[in-house]
This record gives structure tokens, sequence and C-alpha cells, in this order.
């Protein structure tokens, strides 16, 4: 696996994460939905793998009470195979442990069988199906959940998580 570093996705990652985006989704998001995601939605969380200075990866979900909902894992074509999407799912899966979530939802291509064998091995289980999910090509959708999540950290924060007594 090469040398690779998982931090937060910031706003200038965004070039580098749209090309990734581009190139991996066949409805990718636009920028405007990421700008919007890393400045203007708490319930929003990315992180990024960072290869030698560069961006080769990125993750994010949503937290909202306890329940965390992954919406996009994307690895450059390139470094696929080394082991980042499994290192930034696992960090995700962390990520959101950490911030209180008791379990994790997602939604996969039926047919995208590394991304179900990786999910599947970090303790994802199938619970349904949504038909014709994906609209460019009619494709279900599988719905995984996983309840497995890591325990928290008991060094973990996070300056927006932060709360100082009045």
């Amino acid at each position: 696996m090469p040398d690779c570093r998982i931090r937060r996705m910031q706003l200038s990652d965004l070039d580098e994460v749209m090309v990734i985006e581009e190139s991996t989704f066949a409805r990718p998001w636009p920028r405007s939905s990421y700008e919007h995601e890393l400045t203007a939605n708490p319930a929003a969380r990315y992180l990024v793998a960072e290869v030698n200075g560069h961006v080769a990866g990125f993750a994010g979900a949503w937290l909202i009470i306890d329940e965390s909902h992954i919406t996009n894992i994307a690895v450059e074509e390139s470094q696929r195979g080394q082991g980042i999407g499994r290192r930034l799912t696992a960090a995700l899966l962390q990520y959101v442990s950490n911030l209180g979530a008791a379990y994790v939802t997602l939604e996969v291509r039926q047919s995208n069988q590394p991304a179900i064998s990786l999910y599947t091995s970090l303790g994802f289980i199938t619970v349904g199906r949504r038909k014709k999910y994906y609209e460019d090509n009619g494709e279900d959708a599988l719905i995984m959940v996983c309840d497995q999540l890591p325990a928290v950290e008991d060094d973990f924060e996070e300056e927006e998580t932060l709360h100082t007594e009045v």
C-alpha cells in the first residue's frame, strides 16, 4: 500500500476531488455541491486520502443524531486496488463513530462487486434494494447497513463539535 494520509477535506482539495468525481461517477456531483457540503452543511463530514501530497481518493458522510449515511467514496483509477478505499472507509467509520453514530447506511450499485466486498468485509450487511435507483442506466442499488462501528476514541476532538461550559 502506498504511503497514505487521511485528513479532513478542504476547499483547496476540490480541483483534485472533482477530477476523481467526474471520472468515477456516471452522474457526478457538481463542484457547488461539495462547496456547500464543506461550508454550509453541519451534518456533512468529508475526508481525503493523500498520497505524496496528491488527493488520491475521498469519502463523505452525513451524520444526524445517531445515524450516519455515506454519501460517496471514490478512489482515483490509477490508485485502485491498493487499499486506499479500505483505509478511507475505515477512517470514515471511525470518524462518524467518534461523532456519535450508532450505525451507518449506504447505497451501492448491485453490479459494483469490489465495493460490495469491501463494505461486507468492514461489517456492512445488505438489508434491501432500491429498484432502478441509478438514473443513468436504471440499475438497482443495494441498501447496506453497518452497526458494528469502532469504539469511540477517547482523545477525539473536533473544533466544531466541542462544547464549553458557560
